[in-house]
C-alpha cells in the first residue's frame, strides 16, 4: 500500500493521496478476507462447543471398568468409536478414581451427548 502525504498550502491541512489504487484495493480485500475467515472460524468453534451432561450408574456385582467401558463403546454416542483404554482412562479421571478398581454400589458418572 503506497500512500503519500502531500501538504496543501491553500487549505492549510494535510491530505493523503493513494498512489497505487490497485494495490490499495487488493490490500483492503485481503484484510476483509482474513477478517471473514477468522470470524467464521471463531463462530464455528463456539457453536460446536457443547458442555457435557452426565448420567449416573451404580456398579453391579461383576462389573469392571473394562466391562462398563466395553458396553459404552457400543452404546454411547460420546464414546462410540473410541479405544476402550481411552474410555477406561476417561471414566477414571472424571470419577476421580485413584485406581482402576471399582466396587459394588459405587456411583460412576457417565458423559452423555
Amino acid at each position: 500500500m503506497h500512500l503519500t502525504n502531500k501538504c496543501s498550502q491553500k487549505n492549510g491541512g494535510n491530505k493523503m493521496k493513494i498512489v497505487d489504487v490497485k494495490k490499495f484495493g487488493r490490500s483492503i480485500a485481503i484484510i476483509f478476507g482474513i477478517i471473514a475467515i477468522l470470524s467464521l472460524f471463531i463462530m464455528s468453534s463456539s457453536l460446536s462447543y457443547k458442555e457435557l451432561e452426565y448420567t449416573s450408574i451404580y456398579v453391579s456385582d461383576g462389573d469392571t471398568l473394562w466391562s462398563i467401558s466395553s458396553e459404552l463403546q457400543l452404546t454411547s454416542e460420546y464414546y462410540k468409536g473410541k479405544d476402550i483404554r481411552d474410555i477406561i482412562d476417561h471414566l477414571a479421571k472424571i470419577n476421580n478414581l485413584e485406581s482402576k478398581a471399582i466396587y459394588v454400589g459405587q456411583k460412576l458418572d457417565i458423559p452423555t451427548v
